[in-house]
């Protein structure tokens, strides 16, 4: 909590929000010792003058005080909203920057829950610390302070109440601290459980899973709820039993007052000071004790925050003295020299001794059974993962001395999950090319074959929902592959990207990406598991468990090669064979 505060506050506005509340709190005592002058020096010896020279005096201080509790709350408010605003900002961009390793690690549920939730509570202990944990222990002593001065006889009350409300403080800190910080943890399976039954709202129905789904929801939010209301049946048993203390004490000090008023030994006007400074300590006390009850709570959210923003990100630019720039005019040009890649933390290679090179115009397709590791591979190019040894080459430059806003700009790639972003076809093209035309974009979607649908459902600006869902899965793939080809780049990637279309479409498809110019002058690689999707490439690599067991065209694998000729027997009726 405190390194957020201090990186993230503002000097200027925190000392505003400090001097504003010294005022307020000058004020507020202030006030009890103006009262007893109006009650000693007024009422009891009826003096008028005195009675509207204090009135007046009090009328003035409440006013400033109220102005300077304004200004306080004004400067808290906006740090600690400031705040949460900074710490969101930080995690987008630092989970931006984030590999696929960094993400699986926190899991998309927690990062959400991170970013949002937690970071709601560390701005509500803001607010708290510019308001009430700098009000209560300034209020606390000084109000100590002045309630002696004024009958240190009375001030033994002390001695008795406050040990008591610390114990009872205590006593909710040690029973509500832990169930705070596992509230936290609760609500990352609320949100994990509830992000699922979104996304996967079809298939629950598709197997008839509602009932499942509903009972496990449930149980995750009963068990939230019980936590919650348990931890708020705790902390909110404090008021009650604070205010029987608050009360049982100004009935001693009443007791104690009216003797002593009686004695002759202290005036009306001080009894009604001093239980005036009784009830700001108490209530002091009672604020600051719940302060250490809700910072825990900000301080596991804040140690969460932290941990994203500590992650240390696995891939790296290489130092700028050391980076190397891509040639404008250098030809496309992809080449894989005895690359080894393995899973974090996983026993086994998932790629090994990886060799090939390909030029601008050709095209690179792979291939091979679920599991062999074709994501994987291209996944390497764009540096979406570091590989454990051997070298690959973009445009003939090696990717770890490029950095990844050079490397990326030369690469377009649709990944294997088509991803589109609510908003319209339009601003879902300009992701790849911000600065593409009319034009342009409708070249890219008639490659792609979208071109007809895209008009049926509006051209352009017709509107495009969260992750594409108002599309097919057909359809989805082919305005990300639209996306992909509107780039302009020297390398094009094809994850799997044409699995939702029909044999038709994807031949028409790779024919007008073949024919493009643009296409032409780049190197595409294609990851498929149709043999009539690679069937036209320049050179095939089959690969299976990491390795690869085929390399070649068609017609050499078809010939030579068992693991291919397997593929194509899978996939083509006896008899078609020759036709593959």
């Amino acid at each position: 909590m405190i390194r957020i505060a201090r990186k993230n506050l503002v000097w200027w506005a925190t000392l505003a929000a400090l001097v504003f509340l010294l005022i307020q709190v000058s004020c507020d005592l202030y006030l009890p010792t103006v009262t007893a002058d109006l009650v000693n020096k007024g009422i009891v010896a009826k003096n008028m003058g005195v009675i509207w020279n204090n009135g007046i005096k009090m009328t003035i201080v409440a006013v400033i005080g109220l102005i300077a509790a304004g200004g306080n709350v004004y400067f808290a408010a906006t740090q600690a909203m400031g705040v949460g605003e900074k710490l969101r900002g930080q995690i987008f961009h630092r989970v931006l920057k984030f590999s696929n390793r960094e993400v699986d690690q926190f899991g998309d549920s927690s990062l959400i829950t991170r970013s949002t939730n937690d970071i709601v509570q560390i701005q509500n202990v803001m607010v708290q610390m510019l308001r009430m944990m700098l009000q209560s222990p300034i209020m606390l002593i000084a109000a100590s302070v002045l309630a002696y001065t004024r009958e240190p006889k009375l001030t033994k009350i002390f001695f008795i109440s406050l040990p008591v409300l610390a114990i009872v403080v205590m006593a909710v800190m040690y029973f509500a601290v832990p169930l705070f910080k596992s509230i936290q943890k609760k609500t990352d399976r609320i949100n994990l459980i509830f992000r699922e039954g979104l996304t996967g709202v079809r298939v629950i129905r598709a197997f008839r899973q509602d009932d499942r789904e509903q009972k496990r929801f449930k149980a995750a939010n009963e068990d939230y709820t019980q936590t919650g209301i348990k931890v708020f049946t705790i902390v909110s048993t404090m008021f009650p039993v604070v205010t029987l203390i608050l009360g049982v004490t100004n009935v001693a000090i009443i007791l104690i007052g009216g003797n002593l008023i009686a004695d002759m030994t202290m005036q009306v006007g001080d009894l009604i000071a001093f239980m005036t400074y009784a009830t700001q300590i108490m209530i002091s006390f009672m604020m600051l004790s719940m302060i250490f009850v809700f910072v825990p709570r900000a301080s596991a959210s804040a140690a969460r925050v932290n941990a994203v923003l500590d992650q240390p990100i696995s891939i790296h630019d290489a130092p700028a003295d050391e980076q190397i720039q891509i040639a404008a005019n250098h030809p496309a040009s992809l080449e894989f020299k005895d690359v080894d890649f393995r899973f974090n933390g996983a026993e086994r290679l998932a790629l090994q001794d990886l060799n090939f090179k390909v030029t601008a115009g050709q095209t690179l397709a792979i291939i091979g059974g679920t599991g062999s590791g074709k994501s994987a591979l291209v996944n390497l190019i764009p540096r979406l993962f570091d590989i454990e040894s051997g070298e690959i080459k973009v445009n003939g430059a090696p990717i770890e001395k490029l950095s990844q806003h050079d490397l990326h700009q030369v690469i377009s790639i649709t990944q294997q999950q088509a991803v589109l972003f609510s908003g319209t076809i339009r601003s879902n093209l300009q992701f790849g090319n911000e600065h593409a035309t009319d034009d342009e974009m409708w070249h890219a979607l008639e490659i792609a074959q979208s071109a007809d649908f895209v008009k049926e459902a509006g051209g352009l600006d017709a509107v495009v929902e969260q992750n594409g869902s108002n599309f097919s899965g057909g359809q989805r793939q082919r305005l990300a592959i639209a996306r992909t080809i509107i780039k302009p780049a020297a390398i094009y990637i094809f994850d799997d990207s044409f699995s939702a279309l029909d044999f038709e479409t994807d031949a028409k498809l790779r024919k007008a990406l073949a024919s493009d110019p643009q296409i032409q002058q780049a190197v595409t690689v294609i990851v498929a598991q149709r043999i009539s999707t690679v069937v036209d490439a320049d050179q095939i690599i089959v690969l299976d468990e990491g390795r690869v067991v085929g390399q070649g065209s068609h017609q050499e694998l078809k010939e030579n090669n068992k693991t291919y000729q397997q593929i194509i027997r899978s996939q083509v009726e006896k008899g078609d064979v020759e036709r593959a």
